[in-house]
């Protein structure tokens, strides 16, 4: 079973920079105006996951109240979330459905330390296996909490965004698209994405937008 490389230090990050900076010349310009990237590592675990499921599709702000509302009740275990009721999650700020995708993710039994030895694909594979996870949650917490070097996630519109701005294209990519597009910056996609998000956080900004 082929891990491949983790990135676990900045070093591992300006390494693969430098690689896609030699490969491709606009990464090269981005990262002049991005400096160096961070390392963006995240602990793995439970927790993190469900942290992932409470961010979908709200705002940071939201996320963080709902987030520290569980943890002061906390509910940040599969066997604590597995010991209660949907009505006792949604009282805690977790919609409907994110009450049935946390206590889907309680009862799922992931070995997590069995996450860190399996391949790309399986990662992901195991993960969506599990109501209320997609690819792009699945893809953003083998990148980050798992430090994976070689993942990303087109699925992320500021990725589609920030490639559309950098590579100039008349629009922005789907999914399909900017996954092709990603297959030229392995093995070091996971450092393109963080370039990407860098890229896009200083474009915005630039434009007034941020």
């Amino acid at each position: 079973m082929i891990v491949g490389r983790i990135i676990e230090s900045d070093a591992c990050v300006a390494e693969g920079a430098a690689w896609l900076a030699a490969r491709e010349p606009r990464f090269a310009r981005a990262l002049e105006e991005t400096g160096p990237l961070p390392l963006r590592r995240r602990p793995d675990g439970f927790a993190h996951l469900l942290s992932a499921i409470v961010s979908q599709q709200v705002s940071v702000a939201s996320a963080r109240a709902i987030w520290a509302r569980l943890d002061a009740a906390g509910m940040v275990s599969p066997e604590a979330v597995a010991a209660v009721g949907e009505d006792d999650l949604r009282a805690l700020g977790l919609s409907r459905q994110k009450a049935s995708y946390a206590l889907a993710l309680a009862g799922a039994g992931i070995d997590f330390d069995a996450l860190r030895h399996m391949n790309d694909d399986e990662v992901v594979k195991t993960l969506v296996a599990v109501k209320g996870i997609g690819v792009w949650t699945a893809e953003i917490y083998a990148m980050f909490s798992l430090g994976r070097a070689d993942v990303f996630a087109p699925g992320d519109l500021a990725l589609q965004e920030a490639a559309r701005m950098l590579f100039q294209l008349d629009s922005r990519p789907n999914e399909r698209a900017l996954r092709q597009m990603a297959q030229d910056w392995s093995p070091w996609r996971s450092v393109a994405a963080r370039l990407l998000f860098a890229y896009y956080h200083v474009a915005k900004k630039r434009e007034g937008l941020a």
